[in-house]
């Protein structure tokens, strides 16, 4: 019997997200002063008081998320995690809880990341969409089947509920083919643009460059990383496999199946919004889920 702590990603902010927290907790508010000074704006501010619109910009939400997620994790009093896993932006989150990366670096990280990942949306204009009711191979089938478009499958988020990523032409296509194929829906979604794609490259050099500089420690327990979804303890290997996941797709699914099979039987999920605990219970209904947000 194991205990998996998760962290969501993008897609989790509201407007008024970790103002309690700030208010009610002095080493929050300590780390959340941290995380302005870090960023060189108050986000806090954003976060507490801004509209959905201001937290919807890529260089606010990922570092907004990340402090939400990390500093309520920070001032868990009995948090022993025997494994982490974050979807897409959560994995940094995740390597602070096992102690790969300390607070303040990861901040630097995931604020060069959302910067780096907002400029190759500006460079090529490109979006997602929600696939519903359809096998993942069916999926993957039809993207491969669009040819002078880049179509991908980017999130394998649960059975039957798949994100593609790619060009706004390529995504309109594959959206008309999946619902033909019997898809009960194929929605484009409100994003910046295709996260998890080859159109993310120019964002994925830029982070290279950082994530390799920086100072990854031993973690304290595995992470299960989303582009191999399997329990990973060596620094380099995750490093590698953090740059690879800007353009490479996130295995949900395929990662909460492989740390059931390792042993996990509880699930606490750390930061905004209740996503990941309806996506661990759609892929495995027997498994313990709470949450703390």
């Amino acid at each position: 019997m194991k205990h998996a702590y998760i962290f969501p990603g993008q897609g989790s902010q509201f407007s008024g997200m970790g103002k309690n927290l700030y208010d009610s907790n002095a080493k929050a508010k300590e780390l959340f002063e941290k995380g302005n000074d870090i960023l060189g704006f108050r986000i806090s501010d954003i976060m507490f008081s801004g509209s959905d619109e201001d937290l919807k910009k890529t260089n606010v939400t990922q570092p907004a998320i990340f402090l939400h997620s990390v500093i309520l994790y920070k001032i868990l009093k009995d948090a022993k995690p025997d494994m982490v896993a974050g979807h897409s932006l959560g994995e940094f989150s995740a390597l602070v809880a096992n102690q790969s990366l300390t607070f303040e670096d990861a901040l630097k990280l995931v604020s060069i990341r959302a910067k780096a990942m907002q400029k190759a949306c500006e460079i090529n204009p490109s979006t997602m969409a929600a696939v519903l009711g359809l096998d993942d191979n069916k999926v993957e089938e039809i993207c491969a089947s669009i040819k002078d478009e880049v179509v991908v499958p980017a999130n394998y988020n649960c059975p039957g509920q798949i994100v593609i990523s790619g060009s706004i032409k390529g995504i309109d296509d594959a959206c008309i083919l999946m619902k033909e194929a019997g898809a009960k829906r194929a929605l484009v979604l409100p994003v910046g643009g295709a996260f998890h794609s080859p159109l993310m490259e120019p964002a994925k050099e830029e982070l290279a460059e950082a994530i390799n500089a920086a100072n990854f420690n031993e973690p304290h327990c595995p992470v299960y990383q989303n582009v191999v979804a399997r329990g990973v303890t060596n620094s380099a290997e995750i490093k590698q496999n953090l740059i690879q996941q800007l353009t490479g797709p996130v295995r949900w699914t395929q990662t909460i199946q492989a740390m059931i099979v390792d042993g996990a039987t509880q699930f606490t999920e750390v930061g905004p919004g209740k996503v990941l605990q309806g996506l661990v219970l759609k892929i495995n209904k027997e498994m313990q889920v709470n949450g703390i947000n």
